[in-house]
This record gives structure tokens, sequence and C-alpha cells, in this order.
């Protein structure tokens, strides 16, 4: 586990991707225990810390892909938080369509829809997912994903505002490249709804001692499959909550 740890930190601090199949993880436990173990160096190797969350493995199309059932995490430090990127400074990055929920109250186990979208506000999004490893997409077992924290990578996040539970739902989000349309999804395709992704982090959070705290982000699963990340000019638009750009260079 160790070695996972080291390999991973040193990859993600150098942008050094490392081969794959290189960790013999046993348990999705396992794996976020070096994720946590890599976070932890971020904080007193980097002075990076804890801004919030990604949820990966949404739909049943991407969980089919890695084989699993269920979502995933992953901790995302302060410095992922962007509005432009240089392309040279990611591996082999993607991006996503996703809306980010901004936590101004703790979120409890026990909270319903309604209740957490009262504690929330949501703001129109774009994630740009990364790995640390070589040829990473989509050929990364689900361990390897989440040890590295779910391979994040960046998160755009527009104005946010405070939405209810049918303002989002079920609601269209288009990506543009460049002044030209690319594709479009539903927010449906966020396990039903993308509240649910809120609840599920909550719950899994709480099963490892840990909380979905205020001040916190969540970007909570991808409306549309990826698309790798290009040189030019993103813009993200959603029904009922606007739109937010990425600009990479």
């Amino acid at each position: 586990m160790e070695t996972a740890v080291n390999k991973l930190f040193e990859a993600y601090r150098s942008n050094s991707p490392i081969e794959l199949n290189q960790f013999d993880f046993k348990t999705k436990e396992e794996a976020y225990n070096v994720q946590d173990m890599i976070l932890d160096l971020k904080k007193s190797e980097l002075n990076e810390h804890l801004a919030g969350y990604k949820i990966s493995l949404t739909s049943k199309t991407t969980q089919d892909m890695f084989i699993c059932d269920s979502p995933l995490y992953g901790g995302m430090t302060n410095v992922t938080i962007k509005d432009k990127v240089l392309l040279s400074d990611y591996n082999e990055p993607l991006l996503e369509l996703e809306l980010v929920f901004l936590v101004d109250e703790d979120i409890e186990i026990d909270d319903t829809d309604e209740i957490i979208m009262k504690k929330c506000r949501v703001a129109p999004g774009i994630e740009v997912p990364d790995g640390r490893y070589k040829n990473w997409f989509p050929n990364t077992n689900l361990y390897e994903i989440l040890a590295d924290g779910a391979v994040n990578g960046a998160v755009v996040i527009g104005e946010p505002q405070k939405v209810s539970y049918d303002d989002i739902d079920d609601i269209k989000g288009s990506l543009i490249f460049n002044g030209k349309f690319v594709k479009e999804g539903k927010s449906s395709e966020v396990l039903g709804h993308p509240v649910n992704s809120v609840k599920w982090l909550a719950k899994i959070l709480n099963e490892q001692g840990k909380k979905l705290s205020k001040g916190l982000f969540i970007s909570t699963g991808t409306f549309v499959l990826p698309e790798r990340l290009q040189v030019g000019s993103y813009e993200a638009i959603y029904e009922n909550l606007g739109s937010v750009k990425l600009e990479v260079i």
C-alpha cells in the first residue's frame, strides 16, 4: 500500500504518469485508504486542502464500463478549482457535464431530498477527469480509479443559486466547443437525480467516519460520456441554471 501511495503521489506532483496494473488492491476499502493517504500528502507536502468531492460511475453505462454496481468518490483539493487550464498541466484529461452542489449546512445521513436542496446551492459545472496512469481511459480498473482520487483533475464551478428538486429534475445539459454543439444529456443520468449523489456521498462518508460538511462542493456526476479535452473554448449550458465556461490553452 505504501508503494502505491508514494508512486501515485509522485505521479501527481511531477505530472509523470505511471504504468497501469502495478498494484494489487483487493478491496474498495484498501483503495480508499490509499486515496486518503495521498490526500494527506497533498496537505503536508504541497499545502493543499480538501475543498470538495467528485462522484463517478453515476450511470449504468459508466458502472458497466468498470464492472461496478455503485458510484465512487474522490476528494478534490483547492487547486483543482479552475476557470482556465493549460492542457500541458494534465496527463490525459477528459471533460464532463456536471452540476455542482455547494454545501451551506452540514449534510446528515437522514436528510431528505428537500432538506438537502435547502442546505445547498447548485451551480452549472464542468469536470475534468484525469488519471495518474498512462493510457488510463477506459483502461483503468475500479481499484486504480479509487486509489487515484476517482481520477480527479479539475472542476469549473459557475454561479451557484438556490433551486428546488424539480428545477433540476431531468433537465438538459449541452456541451459547446468553439461555438459548435458537441453533445447533450439529462440530469436523470446521474443516479436518477443529482441530489441522489449527495445522499449517497453523505452515507458512505459517514460509514468511513467522515462528514459532508459546510463549505465543501460536490461535483455530482456526468450527464454524458466524457470527451477528450482539447485546446479551445468550452461552454456547458443547463436548463434552469445557466451556463459556465472553460478556456483551455
